[in-house]
């Protein structure tokens, strides 16, 4: 698909390059000729030939021509019923600033990060919580706007693995340039695996005064799957296998996730997440080491 508007935006601006070499050409070769002479009858047809050619005939083919290739192009990108395999449906909700996926038919729920299968059509079903924000994976082509109240579908397949960067395009406030999304096409069996994965972790509850501060301070924002049901905030359940933190802002590297709790505010200021400075020390650390171990 996205192979597909890339030809069509080519073609376009070959079309129109070539039209604006042909007007230039007129332009400047009416500015040197010479002048001459027309009767009254001479001068109306000269005008009826380039009110019709260029007025009519030129805009009318170029109308035509787009739309005979862009249509088919954009019938494409609709979720149109398939014969056959069904398409993936996955949901995926905008925040300031990041990423809410969840998978319905698995009951999988993960944040900033999205996970296709190869070769297979997937359904996303995009929506808001606040503002306006807009889906794009410029690599698999097609964008499509986040509105709240409202579910727009889109239709994209990744023809081959490979990891891709989706960004949000439509301004959302401050952090708009830092709401990335990580997006990875498995192979089939791969992506069945990572699904798996994620039905039914298997996570040991943190301990201890750590534990009670992670449940006063995170958890009622954040859900961890079996120890905590938040949801006003990102899903921390798989977090340790992530490539990114903060949608895009931090590597996932050791001793990230203990540098986003101390300084999420200087890195991403106006980020819902409250600071963290009254929160002893070594408790904040234990939750940082405990949440890079949820792995599936």
């Amino acid at each position: 698909m996205a192979r597909d508007v890339a030809l069509l935006w080519w073609a376009m601006c070959g079309f129109f390059g070539l039209v604006l070499v042909a007007v230039s050409a007129l332009w400047i070769y009416a500015l040197h000729r010479r002048p001459r002479d027309f009767d009254a009858e001479q001068a109306r047809r000269i005008q009826r030939r380039w009110l019709i050619g260029g007025g009519i005939v030129l805009p009318s083919l170029s109308i035509v021509l787009l739309l005979l290739f862009g249509i088919p192009v954009g019938q494409r990108m609709l979720p149109l019923p398939l014969i056959g395999e069904q398409p993936l449906r996955i949901e995926v909700i905008g925040h300031q600033w990041w990423w809410e996926v969840r998978y319905p038919d698995s009951g999988v729920v993960t944040a900033n990060q999205l996970h296709l299968p190869a070769g297979r059509p997937v359904d996303l079903s995009v929506s808001s919580a606040d503002v306006i924000h807009s889906f794009w994976v410029p690599r698999l082509g097609g964008k499509i706007d986040m509105i709240p109240g409202r579910h727009n579908t889109i239709r994209l397949q990744a023809d081959e693995p490979g990891i891709f960067r989706g960004q949000c395009s439509e301004f959302c406030g401050t952090q708009h340039s830092n709401m990335i999304l990580d997006v990875q096409a498995h192979a089939e069996e791969d992506f069945g695996a990572w699904l798996d994965a994620r039905r039914e972790p298997r996570i040991e509850a943190l301990s201890g005064a750590a534990g009670e501060t992670f449940a006063s301070y995170c958890g009622s924002c954040h859900r961890v799957a079996g120890v905590s049901a938040g949801t006003r905030a990102p899903d921390l359940s798989d977090l340790g296998s992530r490539r990114n933190l903060g949608s895009g802002v931090l590597a996932n590297a050791p001793g990230a996730t203990l540098t986003w709790l101390r300084e999420h505010q200087r890195l991403k200021p106006g980020s819902g997440m409250p600071l963290t400075d009254d929160v002893d020390a070594e408790q904040l650390q234990a939750i940082a080491a405990w949440l890079e171990t949820l792995e599936p």
